[in-house]
């Protein structure tokens, strides 16, 4: 492994981040496990960033792969594709947006890219507005948008860049707020900000922040946001990216929670659709689809064998109600993690839905982010057989919890008294 990690070294730029302190090689999986190349194996709780959405070498996703690899791989969207246009009809269908238009990419931040392009050509406009706290992608455009100091290497940026209040619910401002009061002050904010500037673009918001420590607004705030919006011709951009296909177990999207006052107008898709092939996409009303006036392709998205990939996965998570899974058994882990974490100074919150759920780590007494005690729980949890994400905002203390959503309720039980006895070792 030592090898591996120098020839790592070597390379790959210093900037790509490993966990541990003797990183990890993950050489196959089954389920809801995985193994490393010493053979160990660990349950999975990260699932390569919310990546892994179903489960671990899924009997129907790679048979899907295999049956379509042993016809064609790769054509470009240049060419009629049946398997993108049957995976497009079917998440154009679940979007909840009307006369939707759904284009394929490569990733998420390739998503939330067009996502932008979109917006900012329908509107005539480069202003955007982003939350603080959030995350969009590593490309360029993306990058100058995201409100996470850890995740943003530059402050250059094709896009006026605007930040709102409201995807941190227990910590800033209007922290001691009740929910409503909250929301409200939310929206002042918004609204007096729109009171200096110009043509806006859009607003791209995560439903539940992810990279920034799975923390997310009361529900209702996104849409109180809308009408705002509304008024003055401002689209809402959905960034589904971590908290799409029923992840958070009582909504399939997240912006359904903040459903109100109707879909967004843009919806980005990525990582769980494909269970760990390369899918992302775009999805919006015809008009804001429509509005590019120069051709554009895509080389790679709606690849058939991603699309293949794609199809066979959405079925089995429909099928099998994983929705309904992640809303049961995230339930009971959430509350078994709760538990766990009575007693345990450092933990200042633990929030989510669904299978996503986050530990916050603070010094204990204090308000102030603990990243050398996020990152001691990731070493015990790994000592353990446990593999689980961290992430967070003004520092990474934040542990991430995010199974696939097959978990099992024995798994569950599991997963948390690992978590709990590394969560002791502090």
């Amino acid at each position: 492994m030592n090898d591996l990690y120098d020839r790592h070294r070597a390379v790959i730029p210093d900037w790509v981040a490993l966990y541990y302190r003797d990183p990890l090689e993950i050489t196959h999986g089954e389920g809801r496990h995985v193994w490393d190349a010493e053979g160990r194996r660990y349950l999975d709780f990260f699932g390569g960033i919310l990546t892994t959405m179903t489960a671990h070498a899924l009997p129907e996703v790679t048979k899907a792969v295999a049956e379509q690899a042993g016809r064609i791989i790769h054509s470009s969207t240049l060419y009629l594709n049946r398997p993108m246009v049957e995976l497009a009809e079917r998440i154009a269908g679940l979007s909840g947006i009307p006369d939707a238009r759904v284009f394929f990419t490569t990733s998420g931040t390739e998503a939330n890219d067009t996502a932008l392009l979109l917006a900012t050509a329908y509107r005539g406009s480069n202003q955007i507005l982003a939350m603080r706290n959030s995350y969009h992608g590593r490309s360029f455009s993306t990058v100058g948008i995201t409100g996470n100091r850890a995740w943003s290497p530059t402050g250059l940026s094709p896009l006026q860049t605007l930040y709102v209040h409201g995807g941190v619910r227990t910590r800033g401002p209007y922290a001691h707020h009740s929910d409503e009061e909250f929301i409200a002050a939310c929206v002042a904010d918004l609204e007096d900000l729109l009171g200096h500037t110009r043509n806006v673009a859009a607003l791209i918001a995560e439903p539940i922040q992810g990279v920034g420590g799975f923390t997310s607004p009361p529900d209702g705030l996104y849409a109180a946001f809308r009408r705002v919006l509304d008024r003055h011709g401002i689209l809402w951009i959905a960034d589904e990216v971590q908290t799409g296909w029923g992840r958070t177990g009582e909504h399939f999207w997240g912006w359904q929670a903040h459903g109100q006052a109707g879909p967004p107008d843009i919806l980005t898709f990525a990582k769980g659709i494909g269970n760990g092939m390369s899918v992302g996409g775009v999805v919006a009303r015809a008009e804001v689809m429509n509005c590019l006036d120069a051709n554009s392709i895509s080389t790679f998205g709606g690849s058939p064998v991603t699309m293949a990939a794609g199809l066979a996965n959405l079925a089995y998570l429909l099928e099998h109600d994983l929705q309904g899974n992640a809303r049961r058994v995230g339930g009971l882990l959430i509350e078994r993690i709760r538990a766990a974490c009575a007693g345990v100074p450092a933990v200042r919150e633990v929030r989510g839905r669904g299978l996503m759920i986050g530990i916050e780590l603070t010094e204990p007494g204090t308000d102030r982010a603990n990243p050398d005690a996020a990152a001691a729980v990731l070493e015990a949890a790994r000592e353990n057989g446990l593999l689980i994400g961290k992430g967070g905002g003004h520092d990474t203390s934040t542990l991430r919890i995010a199974p696939p959503l097959s978990l099992t309720v024995s798994e569950a039980e599991e997963g948390a008294a690992l978590l709990e006895a590394a969560l002791r070792s502090l």
